[in-house]
């Protein structure tokens, strides 16, 4: 099996005690719907940033947008490229994400629209099927950005 990889710097050595940030810092932004419930939209732990997931609703959050799985998907992309735009960074920031769809037979066309987004170095992804989304959307997806 031939794995290809691109050179990364050489990680620095820490002690055990600097490992895990102790500090949080929580961030948000007007550019999509407000959350929902008791959840941050965004928060920053050392240099790592965790997205919480993203679904396509309107910028109101009281309507869905898209009928397609095209659709909600590029909404739902172009929400975590704002979220991420309020802290500074973008998508190639993007180390980890992960996709909620409700139906796994929509991976292709998901995938293909994503894809438009993550054109070169795509981080790393987990996709799977959840028996049911919130406002029965087809998809949501949550990520984790370095500032690095």
């Amino acid at each position: 099996m031939l794995l290809s990889c691109q050179a990364v710097p050489p990680v620095k050595a820490v002690s055990s005690a600097n490992a895990i940030p102790t500090e949080r810092t929580i961030h948000s932004t007007d550019d999509i719907y407000p959350a929902v419930g008791p959840y941050s939209q965004i928060v920053q732990a050392g240099n790592l940033y965790f997205l919480s997931g993203v679904i396509p609703l309107n910028r109101a959050g009281n309507a869905v947008v898209g009928s397609t799985i095209e659709q909600q998907t590029r909404q739902v992309l172009e929400y975590i490229a704002a979220k991420l735009e309020a802290v500074g960074l973008t998508l190639d920031n993007v180390v980890m994400s992960t996709v909620y769809l409700s139906d796994l037979d929509e991976f292709t066309q998901m995938n293909q629209v994503y894809g438009e987004f993550f054109a070169s170095s795509p981080p790393a992804r987990a996709t799977v099927q959840v028996a049911r989304l919130p406002r029965d959307v087809k998809i949501e997806i949550s990520v984790i950005a370095s500032a690095n």
